[in-house]
């Protein structure tokens, strides 16, 4: 391989993952996660049959989590839910997905979701009737909120509450604080990428001349 193919080798490897960089810091915000059902699921409001979807957690002004699930080409927004923290003592590196118990002729209602590496995680709240309805039947308390469609707006207003299996309600009296590690305050969403693509190219730039240097030295 001569000088100037290996350079334009170096170059492109370089460019390559420049390009990469800014799609991973995406998903990490997002927290872009790609699961695959065997059978229907339930969420807040509807029921997703089986198949592939993406979740992702929305880019609201607001410090209410909401959740975002896409069709499995993430062209198409299937539905919006509201979310509350949940926490998990010991995170794992690979997606948890927690459903509540059901019976055997329904479809496992979701409980709580929780990213690769996270300890905290998002917890599903339901409209309130159905919220009652599961906490009947688990035995806990469960998230739930009094609208049963509501919008983005709604979902950045409306009380939590929760529902005990005896029916009876409790505002949850901060139910949706920034997570601790929270990646929106370290690279925002609609942040600017022109510096980091500035300093990648600087980077590449530098590399590049950096193995020009050493293949003419190596002629």
């Amino acid at each position: 391989m001569n000088a100037s193919k290996l350079l334009t080798f170096g170059f492109c490897v370089l460019l390559l993952c420049a390009l990469a960089a800014p799609r991973s810091m995406a998903d990490e915000w997002d927290k872009a996660t790609k699961v695959s059902f065997s059978a229907p699921i339930e969420v807040p409001g509807r029921v997703l049959a089986a198949g592939t979807y993406w979740f992702t957690l929305a880019n609201i002004d607001s410090n209410r989590h909401i959740v975002q699930i896409w069709d499995s080409d993430r062209t198409h927004l299937i539905t919006t839910i509201l979310a509350i923290p949940d926490y998990r003592l010991q995170p794992t590196g690979k997606t948890v997905m927690t459903f509540e118990e059901r019976r055997s002729d329904t479809p496992e209602a979701l409980e709580a979701w929780f990213y690769p590496g996270d300890n905290f995680g998002q917890k599903f709240v339901y409209p309130q009737v159905r919220a009652t309805q599961l906490a009947k039947r688990v035995g806990r308390p469960v998230p739930s909120m009094a609208q049963n469609n509501p919008s983005e707006t709604e979902m950045k207003q409306a009380p939590v509450k929760e529902v005990s299996p005896s029916g009876e309600t409790t505002e949850i009296a901060q139910a949706t604080p920034p997570q601790p590690t929270a990646p929106a305050k370290q690279l925002p969403k609609t942040a600017s990428l022109l510096p980091l693509w500035g300093l990648l190219g600087l980077i590449s730039l530098g590399a590049g001349l950096a193995l020009g240097r050493l293949v003419k030295n190596m002629a």
